[in-house]
């Protein structure tokens, strides 16, 4: 009995299936606040797994200060949000960011919808994310 409770406490090791431990996203991060001068801002995190945290947010219409950290301890990444794929351009991009730094962007949007954002150097395998305007 009790080595089959110890097979089975195994199985619930707080793992993925594939083997890495579930990253639990930082307070503060992915969460769209207002600052004193009334830009809403937000921060995105990437690290060494392939993956924006959050992959998704959403802002209002207006004015929008996005800063990504990367916290990879080997990879270096950007964020260039999708030409021709949202609703509106965004142009402003972070074009390269080493381990260990933060960059922020601050642009201006109008419309409703989703705005598809990559990580350009690892696009092929499925770094990406979207942040939504609301309506």
């Amino acid at each position: 009995m009790v080595a089959a409770a110890l097979v089975l406490l195994t199985g619930c090791g707080g793992e993925d299936p594939a083997g890495q431990a579930a990253a639990a996203t930082p307070p503060g991060v992915g969460e769209v606040t207002t600052a004193p001068d009334g830009v809403q801002e937000v921060t995105v995190r990437t690290q060494d797994d392939y993956l924006f945290t959050p992959a998704a947010f959403t802002v209002a219409p207006g004015r929008v200060r996005l800063t990504v950290e990367n916290v990879a301890e080997e990879m270096v990444h950007n964020l260039r949000f999708r030409p021709d794929a949202g609703p509106e351009p965004i142009v402003e991009e972070i074009t390269l960011l080493a381990p260990g730094e933060s960059r922020t962007i601050e642009f201006t949007v109008a419309q409703p919808g989703d705005h598809p954002f990559d990580c350009t150097f690892h696009l092929q395998v499925g770094q990406t994310g979207t942040m939504t305007v609301s309506g």
